[in-house]
């Protein structure tokens, strides 16, 4: 079956990647279609974080060209596991730090920033939360706020690290939902995730295995073979030291 969305958001083109001496990514070649929800699927450590890292700018690649056709920096939404429950700001605090990007250190919030700050609360069901703290939140709650800055972000790539992990149906449909119609106004998604319906839904996948892409395009042609790479095993994609402070974070150590 052809895609039938070829216009790339970004472009790699013999990349690798990966963090210290631990080469994650190897000499990868993909295409992020513009204007669709692409579902990023693989095992642990197959490279999904490492690849979101990379096209957020956060990892750089160590060989290899990425091309970018994006206005503005990409949002970035990690896992609801690497935030803390401390910190002590509000809700509306937290989404509000989607704008920094575009306000800096001395420009005050203006209308359209705070517009910008309540629609994102309001589309993810998190507005009735605005002035409860980060930390007196559920697991999904917390998440939704996170998709919530992401959003308030403005940016015209958001990228996810499987952003429903472990949430129940109603906030899964929620991000999903959302995620859904910020294609059609004008935003590239790119999420990782090992949920099948998510990616079932999605315009677009790429299913990584140690490190490569294995097959990408329509879900219809990727999902078939997603049953065969797909399967639990020990996470390999960071260096021992990484993965010992992700299982202290994951423990509440």
């Amino acid at each position: 079956m052809a895609d039938p969305h070829p216009a790339s958001q970004v472009s790699l083109k013999g990349v690798s990647a990966g963090y210290a001496r631990t080469t994650v990514l190897t000499q990868l070649d993909l295409e992020t279609p513009s204007l669709v929800v692409t579902a990023v699927m693989g095992p642990n450590g197959s490279g999904k974080s490492t690849l979101l890292g990379l096209l957020a700018g956060v990892i750089p690649a160590t060989s290899g060209t990425v091309v970018h056709r994006t206005a503005v920096r990409p949002a970035f939404v990690t896992q609801r596991s690497a935030v803390a429950d401390v910190l002590p700001l509000t809700v509306r605090e937290t989404v509000a730090m989607g704008r920094w990007g575009r306000l800096g250190f001395f420009r005050r919030p203006s209308a359209r920033d705070r517009e910008a700050v309540e629609t994102s609360m309001e589309r993810l069901d998190v507005a009735g939360l605005a002035e409860r703290q980060l930390g007196e939140l559920s697991g999904g709650q917390r998440q939704r706020v996170l998709v919530a800055q992401g959003l308030a972000q403005g940016a015209d790539l958001l990228l996810l690290d499987e952003p429903a992990s472990a949430l129940d149906g109603a906030a899964r449909e929620t991000i999903a939902r959302v995620l859904d119609e910020v294609t059609g106004e004008g935003v590239t998604v790119v999420q990782a995730t090992h949920d099948l319906a998510a990616a079932r839904r999605a315009g677009h996948c790429l299913l990584l295995d140690a490190g490569r892409v294995v097959a990408a395009g329509p879900p219809a042609d990727v999902l078939p073979d997603a049953g065969r790479v797909v399967a639990p095993r020990p996470p390999a994609d960071v260096p021992e030291g990484a993965e010992r402070e992700r299982r202290a974070r994951a423990s509440g150590a």
